[in-house]
């Protein structure tokens, strides 16, 4: 595919009128050390020219970038993930019900159906993580904790059924994601995605073995509590994703 094709046409964004370049920028140097994405959504085609999500790790693979979890986030994405992970070796799935979901599906009844689908597609030997799960107070108001709470504890429990880790959503709501995770017990492999805590948290994730995933937004100057958290965490317990 010529490097024309992975050009979008798409310019400006609606909600704010602002002119934006939002073509693909050109491929990197290759990192010195191979790594892998902890966390991708290629289900999320964008543009005139979307690319494909072999095309995506094949990309990724030129510049280092080996492998990706791709993660789930309701029913329908977390079985592409582990579909799509059974036909691309550089890919692993992760699978759950998202904080933000599992009010809907909860308010629909069929809260407890999907955990069950989850925990089918937590069986197959591509899928390596349950997430994402976790609690988000930022876009789901007081009315959806409940079903969050429940959902969450259901999701700890699957991946310590199929001891396989577990990936995190976290926002706003630190304190009561830790109480949790002390109160139920943590699975053995426990990764706060897109880590957004500060360094006190870090030394909490640090004392009990907890991985950390850092994203682009440790790059944004407000953030310095990141780097601050980025400074303490052992390096063991570090993780990327995009």
């Amino acid at each position: 595919m010529s490097e024309s094709a992975y050009i979008r046409h798409r310019e400006t964004t609606a909600e704010h009128g602002q002119t934006r370049d939002l073509s693909y920028p050109p491929a990197p140097e290759p990192l010195p050390v191979a790594v892998y994405d902890n966390h991708t959504h290629l289900e999320i085609a964008d543009g005139d020219h979307p690319l494909d999500f072999h095309e995506h790790v094949h990309r990724a693979a030129e510049v280092g970038v080996i492998g990706v979890i791709q993660v789930g986030g309701d029913v329908p994405t977390s079985e592409w993930s582990a579909q799509t992970a059974a036909t691309e070796p550089r890919m692993l799935a992760a699978v759950a019900i998202h904080p933000n979901e599992a009010p809907n599906y909860a308010a629909a009844g069929t809260l407890d159906v999907a955990l069950a689908r989850i925990d089918d597609l937590a069986a197959l030997p591509r899928t390596r993580a349950i997430g994402e799960t976790g609690l988000d107070y930022f876009r789901t108001g007081p009315d959806g904790r409940e079903a969050q709470q429940y959902s969450f504890e259901a999701h700890i429990g699957l991946a310590k059924k199929h001891d396989i880790a577990m990936q995190i959503h976290d926002r706003d709501a630190h304190e009561d994601v830790i109480a949790t995770l002390l109160r139920v017990g943590a699975p053995d492999i426990t990764v706060f995605h897109c880590f957004s805590g500060d360094a006190d948290m870090a030394r909490i994730a640090a004392d009990h073995g907890w991985f950390l995933s850092f994203s682009g937004t440790i790059t944004f100057t407000k953030n310095e509590q990141l780097r601050e958290a980025l400074r303490v965490i052992p390096r063991e317990l570090i993780l990327v994703e995009t």
